[in-house]
């Protein structure tokens, strides 16, 4: 719930005096004890809070998730399993589940989408990290268009997806095995790119370490990388760079 809206239901009897208070003295955060929600955190970064669910208990997870339900605000949580997405269930309603990228989202209104973000992979077993990446840049309002199973161990699966790449602002390049994908795309695009190593691969991937390093020497300029597996972390700063060109 924005400050307009808040006044607005103060202003209609939407929302009463008592209620009114109590959101104002949660305006920058809620201490839960165990955790200090961070209600203001829109407002500063202009992006909605993105809470990580892996390792949390059901418990906890469950007071922040109410948290932001009983204001109207959208969140996102990464990492999450189904039974997490159950639970939550049984408590509210406004959720989204989408189990290839293990992502839940608690949505009160849509955000505009502006922009394009391409996201493109290697292999079909990095999709799982590149949704991630994509339900991320969409909750933050921009369009993606994805470009998947492009690994230049057949080039030509790349080179005929090469001009749509290029309409986008920014792109976000995941690659597990050896990671040259970003590499390839760097020396064809003139746009930012990210790049994403995953754990995908056989024994001497080293768990993504190897593509990490592929990524970190490539000879190419212009590639940004994030850690291994990490499409949720690549996603905000393909939003940020777009948001930059699109001015929102």
């Amino acid at each position: 719930m924005n400050d307009r809206k808040f006044l607005e239901g103060i202003k209609n009897g939407a929302m009463s005096i008592e209620e009114g208070l109590e959101y104002m003295k949660d305006s920058n955060y809620k201490d839960l004890g165990f955790a200090k929600i961070d209600f203001d955190r829109k407002k500063r970064r202009r992006l909605p809070e993105v809470i990580f669910a892996q390792s949390k208990s059901d418990e906890h997870l469950t007071a922040i998730f109410k948290s932001f339900f009983e204001r109207k605000e959208n969140i996102l949580a990464t990492r999450a399993r189904k039974e997490q997405f159950e639970l939550l269930a049984k408590e509210m309603d406004n959720l989204i589940y989408d189990e290839l990228s293990r992502t839940i989202r608690l949505e009160f209104e849509e955000i505009e989408k502006k922009g394009n973000i391409a996201i493109c992979c290697g292999g079909t077993s990095d999709i799982p990290v590149c949704e991630e990446a994509r339900i991320t840049a969409e909750f933050f309002g921009a369009n993606v268009t994805t470009f998947y199973d492009i690994g230049v161990s057949a080039l030509k699966r790349l080179l005929s997806s090469i001009d749509e790449i290029k309409k986008a602002n920014v792109i976000i390049a995941v690659a597990g095995m050896e990671g040259a994908l970003s590499t390839v795309i760097a020396g064809l695009c003139d746009k930012p790119i990210i790049a994403v190593p995953t754990s995908v691969g056989y024994g001497a991937n080293f768990n993504g370490l190897a593509p990490l390093l592929t990524m970190i020497n490539s000879c190419s300029e212009g590639i940004n990388i994030v850690n291994i597996d990490n499409g949720y972390g690549a996603a905000y700063n393909a939003v940020q760079i777009n948001r930059l060109i699109e001015k929102y």
